[in-house]
């Protein structure tokens, strides 16, 4: 499975961006994919996620601002952020695994190295 991510850039306060992940390979309707965020300096942690059942995860941080969607036709995922703050300011990566959605509250970085699949980071920058 491959993951290619995009959609990050600078916006002001308050601003909307939205991401994608396309996704391609085999089982790709077995996958949960969802995207994480490092900060500079800080730990990377879990914002959304999207299951092949179609449960959706959210970090606190983001509920209310951001949407997490699946177009499976597509095979691609994005994750539409509104009232975007100084504090989402991050590189987004986007991530797949069978059981991405249960792990991605308690996400840190050393699970990255037993995921099925991960992308590119791309830069989302909030500043005024």
């Amino acid at each position: 499975v491959q993951l290619q991510a995009s959609g990050g850039g600078l916006v002001h306060p308050g601003g909307s961006l939205r991401l994608s992940c396309a996704a391609s390979g085999s089982n790709l309707d077995t996958l949960h994919i969802g995207w994480v965020r490092q900060a500079p300096g800080k730990e990377r942690e879990g914002v959304s996620c999207f299951s092949n059942l179609g449960n959706k995860y959210y970090a606190d941080a983001v509920k209310g601002r951001f949407t997490i969607s699946r177009d499976n036709a597509k095979n691609t995922v994005y994750l539409e952020m509104n009232g975007l703050k100084p504090d989402d300011t991050a590189v987004y990566y986007c991530l797949a695994d069978r059981g991405l959605c249960e792990i991605m509250p308690h996400y840190y970085s050393d699970l990255d190295k037993y995921l099925e699949a991960w992308g590119r980071g791309t830069l989302v920058t909030v500043s005024s």
